[in-house]
């Protein structure tokens, strides 16, 4: 599939995601969550895919949030109905809950609304020493309806969550790398590279591995903790009884780097 408004590139077994309006600060209107969800899709379907960075154009902006000059522009109803067949919701991401595959955000500038909300879906985040971060839905009448509200105090402290909240308060990157939401701050240009590296030390470890603790880890944390443990994971079923379950403790054995295959 050709896209309009988003960049999709694979590089080995790594997909990376560009949202590709830089002259709206890569803002995401229905049909971008469309095209982003479509992306999203074949990433999770292509067993030669193992891990997605998500990632905006330009050096301004990884994204604004919402369009809200689509959404006054087209009304409410209009939205809804291009966003039906969309699977994963806002960005095709934020609703995406049965993918276990890692996504990485490069955030490369601000990160605002449904921009930070697409961030707090993925599994790691790394910014760029311009980002910034916030929720400043608020101000326009709205609330971060697109996990925000549910997944930041999941993430941060609880009255911290509610102060970023209830004020719009933005943050830098080194104070988001403080509350725990950024694994690293670093130049703009070095943001890419370092998230490629993240993604070759994922890979240094067996794909099946990866989902499997992925999944057990965000079913688990709706479960107590003597629950979560009992839990028997779809995912880790299909570790054991996959070939990267015979081929890590052989290669151990043999003194080797593993190859893994994903199966």
């Amino acid at each position: 599939m050709s896209y309009e408004l988003i960049k999709v590139e694979q590089k080995g077994h790594v997909t990376t995601v560009t949202i590709n309006r830089p002259e709206v600060m890569n803002s995401i209107s229905p049909l971008v969550s469309a095209e982003m969800d479509k992306a999203f899709n074949d990433f999770d379907a292509d067993p030669e895919q193992w891990i997605c960075i998500v990632t905006g154009a330009g050096e301004k902006a990884f994204s604004a949030g919402n369009d809200l000059k689509f959404q006054a522009t087209h009304g409410s109803a209009k939205m809804r109905e291009i966003m039906q067949g969309v699977k994963g919701g806002f960005a095709g991401i934020t609703s995406r809950f049965d993918c276990y595959k890692p996504f990485i955000a490069a955030v490369n500038g601000l990160a605002l609304g449904g921009g930070f909300e697409i961030a707090l879906a993925c599994d790691i985040i790394v910014a760029a020493e311009n980002a910034s971060f916030g929720l400043p839905e608020p101000r326009v009448g709205l609330i971060p309806g697109a996990g925000g509200v549910h997944r930041l105090p999941r993430q941060i402290p609880y009255h911290l969550a509610q102060y970023m909240i209830m004020t719009s308060k933005r943050i830098i990157p080194q104070q988001a790398m403080q509350y725990g939401l950024v694994s690293e701050v670093v130049p703009l240009a070095e943001l890419i590279p370092t998230a490629e590296k993240y993604a070759d030390e994922i890979m240094l470890a067996a794909p099946l591995s990866i989902r499997a603790a992925k999944e057990s880890t965000l079913k688990g944390l709706n479960m107590n903790l003597q629950e979560a443990m009992k839990t028997q994971y779809p995912g880790v079923a299909a570790m054991y009884q996959s070939e990267d379950f015979i081929e890590g403790p052989k290669a151990f054995a043999e003194k080797r780097p593993p190859n893994w295959k994903g199966k």
